[in-house]
């Protein structure tokens, strides 16, 4: 007995040792990116353009040859912050992820003539942006979120041979719809003077005005956009560093709707040529019908539908568990083949 004791605490001893120097070797590869020079992963990465060559901002998680995320953050020209809430859930499954900011935003270039503010030079830019992390169709996963939704969604169009799966997150196919729904439905949710009073200022194109925002922010943003009572330091970050100018050029003046180009945006009927898995996540308050994102989600050849019932046009923050269980599950799966 006093043997077999012996052998039982031995085998324990070598298994713990074992385990822990798995451990070692697995933490050892994920943070080994082959610099000479440690950088905390970041990483500007030449743009080739039409009107010269800009530098975008990366910064890279971990190590893993099966699984490599690009996040596409919305605007367009806000920044990478408001999705480092992808950071503990994404480190924590060992997913290789690259937070960036695309050209226009904070902390990349901001070159200013207009001409590189259009769909398809942002398409070409994160096609560059595959190539330099060494993504390919075996690992390649986007996420998209509202503009990164659209951008996911035309990378698609068009390259979907380097990918291995697309998450659209709370982003309609249709900038008309869009539009639509946030005349037909969000805006008879608001109290009428209100809403009056937000009308009568965008008839003037008054949207400089103070007012503007101080009825936008607690009518419309913290009902629809993220209604987290205190917003995340990260989203506040996000919305300070905005390039307005670019922003404003292709969305409108504000997330109430859609304007400038991409106001007549729309690929839904496009959709069925996306055969990649692709996930589209809605939620319950968000500014896009979750109606239309379960409809897109049957459009695509390959789709799933994650709904956030207590989620906003942000659910990654204000419904996050089922936002970020959902995603996960779903890069799991596809990575499974299932």
């Amino acid at each position: 007995m006093r043997y077999l004791s012996l052998l039982l605490v031995f085998l324990i001893l070598t298994s713990c040792k074992e385990k822990s120097n798995s451990n070692e070797i697995f933490v050892s590869n994920y943070f080994n990116y082959g610099d000479s020079l440690e950088t905390a992963g970041v990483k500007m990465i030449p743009i080739q353009t039409p009107v010269g060559e800009f530098k975008v901002w990366t910064k890279r998680f971990g190590t893993n040859p099966k699984i490599k995320i690009l996040l596409l953050h919305g605007g367009p020209a806000m920044t990478h912050e408001y999705m480092e809430c992808f950071e503990t859930f994404f480190q924590r499954e060992g997913f290789e992820f690259y937070e960036y900011d695309q050209l226009g935003s904070y902390y990349s270039d901001q070159p200013k003539d207009s001409s590189l503010w259009t769909v398809d030079r942002f398409v070409e830019e994160v096609e560059q942006v595959r190539k330099a992390i060494g993504a390919d169709s075996s690992n390649f996963y986007v996420i998209g979120n509202s503009w990164g939704g659209i951008l996911g969604m035309e990378y698609a169009l068009k390259y979907q041979k380097n990918l291995k799966g697309l998450i659209v997150s709370n982003m309609m196919a249709s900038g008309t719809e869009y539009g639509a729904y946030a005349n037909d439905v969000l805006a008879k949710q608001m109290k009428p003077e209100v809403l009056a009073e937000i009308r009568a200022l965008e008839a003037k194109k008054d949207f400089a005005n103070p007012r503007y925002m101080e009825l936008l922010i607690p009518n419309f943003y913290k009902e629809y956009l993220c209604r987290l009572e205190e917003w995340p330091d990260a989203v506040n970050r996000s919305f300070k560093h905005t390039n307005n100018e670019v922003y404003t050029l292709m969305q409108g003046p504000s997330e109430f709707g859609i304007g400038g180009r991409l106001a007549n945006w729309d690929v839904k009927n496009r959709l069925k040529e996306i055969a990649v898995p692709t996930l589209m996540v809605g939620a319950k308050y968000d500014t896009m019908d979750p109606k239309a994102m379960e409809e897109q989600s049957k459009l695509v050849e390959n789709g799933s539908y994650l709904y956030c019932p207590n989620g906003s046009h942000l659910a990654m923050w204000d419904d996050q568990k089922v936002f970020m269980r959902g995603v996960i599950q779903f890069i799991k799966g596809v990575d499974l083949g299932k």
